[in-house]
């Protein structure tokens, strides 16, 4: 007989906490929980927020400066002037040989745009850009949707509807819920208005790496997925095509990046960094 290890473990020496004494009942029920290292202390939680702050500032600075006509290197260039203002690294930066600060993805291309001085902003461009910073070694990672000057009815759409997904998830996610209830949200509002959510990519726990447990669907079951627990902080992101789900990246693309929609069709994305709390989330990115 082959006993299955437990992800979660009492405090040695102390009696089980409330908390524990939940988890340990979903453990046994045979959901996915999280391990102990999963939940932050007060002290990483702020420590996040701060780098939160910065971020968020960050896209401040773009939004305040995109425009028709300029190039997204402008962009990266000014988002590596502001972690430098604000003693932040860009997590992105040579991050397994991605080679600028920031993402921006353009119309098709769903994420990991790498910023060109020959990829100008027309008149009716969505644009994503996504932004992760390192304050203190603490990470906080947000990405928004900029339409540029005015666009198509239906572009304007997919990038409202998007949002809404973002906040359909948020609704969604409460103390020992599970990230099936965040996907099942998304995916039902997002198909009732007639599109595809990417099921190629994620949002991801976040905080002391750029990458950690748990992954972060944006489609799904109820009750599926690891379980939500108070302390826990995570990014939702979800990834929604105006046509198929489907992606593919660029075989011309000469770093392997730019993620982009199966059908060529427009796509759009939103994205907060949460803590999860005793009361619900937190936004620690806007």
């Amino acid at each position: 007989m082959i006993l299955k290890k437990k992800r979660w473990h009492c405090l040695s020496g102390q009696e089980p906490t409330e908390m524990d004494l939940k988890i340990m009942a979903f453990e046994k029920k045979g959901k996915l929980v999280p391990t102990r290292n999963l939940i932050k202390t007060p002290e990483q939680i702020e420590g996040i927020r701060r780098a939160g702050v910065v971020n968020t500032g960050c896209l401040d600075a773009v939004a305040s400066a995109i425009h028709v006509g300029m190039n997204t290197q402008e962009i990266d260039d000014i988002c590596m002037q502001y972690c430098k203002d604000h003693n932040a690294i860009p997590a992105c930066l040579n991050y397994e040989g991605f080679p600028k600060s920031v993402c921006t993805s353009i119309n098709e291309v769903v994420c990991h745009g790498i910023p060109k001085k020959e990829d100008v902003l027309q008149e009716g461009d969505i644009v994503n850009v996504d932004m992760t910073c390192i304050v203190d070694g603490y990470y906080a990672d947000a990405s928004r949707m900029f339409i540029i000057g005015k666009t198509t009815p239906e572009k304007e759409k997919l990038v409202r509807v998007t949002k809404e997904c973002l906040e359909k998830g948020m609704e969604a996610a409460k103390p020992y819920s599970f990230v099936g209830d965040i996907g099942h949200a998304i995916q039902k509002h997002a198909e009732k208005n007639g599109y595809g959510v990417v099921r190629d990519l994620c949002g991801h726990g976040v905080g002391l790496d750029f990458h950690e447990e748990p992954e972060v669907t944006h489609y799904g079951y109820r009750g599926t997925g690891m379980l939500l627990v108070p302390g826990m902080v995570f990014t939702i992101e979800p990834m929604i095509n105006q046509g198929t789900w489907k992606v593919f990246i660029d075989s011309e693309d000469p770093y392997g990046w730019e993620v982009i929609t199966g059908d060529e069709l427009p796509s759009a994305q939103w994205e907060h960094t949460f803590v999860m709390t005793e009361e619900g989330l937190e936004i620690l990115t806007y």
